[in-house]
């Protein structure tokens, strides 16, 4: 755009240009018309007086003209020095014809072509997204409904990027009707205004919504801001805290002024505090304090960023009680029972320690629920910790095993008088509710270092000490070398057993059964066999009782179901069998939750007929939870599955119970057979087969090895008969001959 001109001074240089010119040309007119009146003398002295004031007038004008053009020029370099020191670029809308002209600019915006219907007149740059506000602020300020149109809005550069502009405007020029005819205005580049300011939003919201609790403080700690979780943490408002002293709780004045002093020194501090929310609870939080300096290097601002702790301080005060504390009974747990005897060990203080528990515990649990068993446990932990004193402390070290740690002592009549009261109280009879319960317990003692020089090792050996207390119950017993043997060896079946598992060394034997009436075989009863490549075969005896307490006897009942399953199928199949095999369910197989799954599946696998398949029960499983088992066997015999009763007479049944339980069989144990001679013996198995024909039961007879005892069942009518008379205990191929060759009749005397 060019430079202004003054209107008026323009109309004055075209007045003389007109008036020189007009002169010229009618000189000659002038020389006729005017001639007369030069001759006349007073009338030329006039003329030339009035020429004299007119060139006058004219040089002054011209002058006047010149000092006015050299106003304007000076005007004109402050504008344009003004506008560039402020960055101002100038424009000039021609609203009719639609151009548009800028003034000191500095080319990073492109024009738009001129169109007098495009509005805005800059529309294809501004931004979509800016461009409705932009044209509705042009069309208001057009409308007269504002002073003067201002708008912030994106504008597009040169390099096709948006930059944003701060654009001012008005109206300079109107038609006389009133219409709008040319408007001017500035714009200005506040792109990098706009970023700060986006940035410093973006701080600010930071700020605002940030879970910590942020605090600015004047130079005399006076709060001038907090933020929403400031007040959030401490239940304090804004309202109620601005302009009032830094404080955490009633007490906290020397805190704060300390935090101050050490904010002064070294520009931070951290640090845990105890605080008092509004409510008058109290909180825990971790604070950081700074301060801000002017460029002068006075402190202008305090800011404290306060992180709410309270719950994590809580949860990691629980997980140190939990690394220490039993969380049932609240005593020191095992790990801190290893710790102390590390202790001693390091000290190399006299230490005995008692490991004791609570004899046939499961029981408890499996008749009356954990609940109850906890319960007992709780009361257990109250009643043996009145021992402790300061050398003296109780553990739980899981489940029902207790450590008792009696330090600088290897005095055996302080330990014994220990051991005899924590038997005395553990048999002194709890009350919950409403139950009485009398417990035993078994003690295994060690004492260091005779017994061991670390704390594994005393503990292992207290355990086998008290393993061995088990044997007669409620006892305790002090470890010796031979304890530790047969815990050696014990491991040794253990391991033994584990690797038969895996290498298949379990096999199944049958001992067949015999009808006394028709002499015929009716069936047999699968045995397990543990026969090793190296140690040969292992006795039942030996590693049975161990499987029971370890839990490997499920994986061994499993195993030796799927394979008597298997080989009857084969033998009904070939038409030598079409009895039943009855494989025994040990106490922890029948406990499973999922026991009539996992027979279902065996039988699936297999094709066995339910009908087919006799389980074997004990007394003593079946009597530790009557009514569990009377569920359970009734789950089995809706599946067709028969079921024996073994070992009958040897333990506590009741008839009552008997007569509740869904049985097809009773097994006379070979206690009473050998005992079949004497008069005695021989009542017992009368009535024991009396019971049994009174309740529609099968009876079986184990252990016939003679003639006698054959007849003596036979006589009191006993329905099946089973022992080394007929045959011992066959491996499935010898069992396959057994039936084949099998005697139609029973041995003769």
């Amino acid at each position: 755009m060019s430079r202004p001109v003054n209107k008026n001074n323009n109309r004055l240089v075209v007045a003389l240009y007109l008036l020189s010119f007009g002169v010229k040309a009618e000189a000659q007119d002038l020389n006729s018309t005017f001639l007369p009146l030069i001759t006349n003398r007073p009338l030329l002295a006039i003329l030339v007086s009035f020429g004299l004031v007119v060139i006058a007038f004219l040089a002054y004008g011209l002058m006047r003209f010149r000092r006015y053009q050299s106003q304007i020029t000076e005007s004109e370099e402050r504008l344009r020095l003004s506008l560039w020191a402020s960055g101002d670029e100038l424009w000039d809308w021609n609203i009719r014809d639609g151009s548009l002209h800028r003034t000191n600019g500095s080319g990073t915006y492109p024009l738009p072509t001129i169109n007098p219907d495009m509005f805005p007149p800059n529309k294809p740059h501004i931004h979509p997204k800016d461009l409705h506000r932009v044209a509705s602020k042009l069309q208001g300020h057009l409308n007269g409904d504002s002073f003067a149109f201002e708008c912030v809005y994106r504008l597009k550069d040169n390099n096709k990027g948006w930059r944003w502009v701060l654009d001012k405007g008005k109206v300079v020029s109107h038609s006389a009707s009133g219409q709008p005819l040319r408007m001017t205005g500035t714009f200005k580049d506040i792109h990098q205004l706009k970023k700060a300011e986006n940035d410093l939003e973006i701080f600010a919201k930071s700020i605002e919504n940030i879970s910590e609790g942020v605090v600015i403080l004047d130079p005399n700690l006076n709060i001038v801001h907090v933020n929403p979780g400031y007040n959030k943490i401490t239940g304090f408002t804004s309202k109620d805290v601005i302009g009032q002293k830094l404080r955490f709780n009633a007490i906290s004045n020397t805190i704060v002024n300390d935090i101050k002093t050490e904010v002064d020194r070294s520009g931070s501090w951290h640090g845990d505090i105890t605080g008092q929310s509004k409510d008058g609870n109290m909180f825990l939080a971790f604070v950081t304090a700074n301060c801000i300096r002017d460029e002068d290097g006075v402190i202008s601002n305090y800011v404290a960023i306060v992180s709410d702790t309270t719950k994590r301080k809580k949860a990691e005060a629980k997980l140190v009680k939990l690394a220490r504390l039993d969380s049932l009974t609240n005593l020191p747990n095992r790990n801190v029972f290893f710790s102390r005897l590390q202790r001693c060990v390091e000290q190399k203080s006299p230490t005995a320690v008692l490991v004791f528990d609570i004899d046939d515990f499961k029981k408890i649990n499996d008749s009356l629920g954990h609940q109850l068993g906890d319960t007992l446990l709780i009361q257990i932990a109250k009643r043996i910790s009145s021992l402790c004193n300061k050398y003296n402390a109780l553990y739980r070290l899981g489940g029902d095993e207790f450590a008792f740690v009696m330090e600088r002592t290897n005095d055996i009549h302080k330990i014994t008088v220990a051991a005899k009261e924590i038997l005395k109280r553990l048999s002194t009879p709890f009350i919950i509710e409403q139950h009485e319960f009398v417990v035993a317990g078994s003690i295994g003692i060690v004492l260091y270092p005779d017994d061991g020089k670390q704390p594994e090792t005393l503990l292992r050996n207290a355990d086998t000490a008290m393993y061995h207390a088990k044997e007669d119950g409620n006892r305790y017993l002090f470890f010796n070398e031979d304890m530790n043997k047969k815990a050696v060896k014990r491991l040794q079946v253990e391991n033994l057993i584990r690797l038969g598992l895996k290498e298949d060394y379990f096999e199944v034997y049958y001992q067949p059964k015999m009808n006394f009436r028709t002499g015929r075989l009716v069936g047999m009863e699968a045995l397990v066999r543990f026969i090793t490549p190296k140690k040969g075969l292992v006795s039942p005896g030996t590693f049975i009782p161990i499987a029971e307490e370890t839990g490997q006897i499920v994986e061994i009942g499993d195993l030796v179901l799927k394979k008597a399953c298997r080989d009857m199928k084969q033998w009904i199949d070939s038409g030598l069998l079409s009895g039943r095999v009855a494989v025994n369910l040990s106490a922890r197989q029948f406990n499973l939750p999922d026991l009539t799954q996992r027979i279902d599946a065996t039988l699936k696998e297999t094709g066995l007929s339910p009908n087919n398949l006799e389980l074997e029960i004990t007394e003593g499983t079946v009597m530790n939870s009557p009514q569990h088992a009377i569920d359970v066997m009734h789950q089995l015999r809706d599946k067709g599955i028969h079921l024996a009763l073994d070992d009958f007479g040897t333990g506590y049944s009741s008839l009552s119970y008997l007569r509740k339980f869904p049985l097809n069989t009773l097994k006379i144990d070979k206690a009473f057979v050998d005992d079949a001679h004497s008069e005695v013996g021989r009542a017992m198995i009368d009535t024991i087969v009396t019971i049994a024909r009174n309740l529609s039961l099968a009876t079986v007879a184990e252990g016939v090895e003679t003639i006698e005892q054959q007849d003596i069942m036979t006589s009191m009518s006993c329905d099946v008969l089973q022992g080394y008379l007929y045959s011992k205990p066959l491996s499935a191929a010898e069992f396959t001959q057994f039936a084949e060759l099998q005697q139609p009749v029973l041995k003769k005397a």
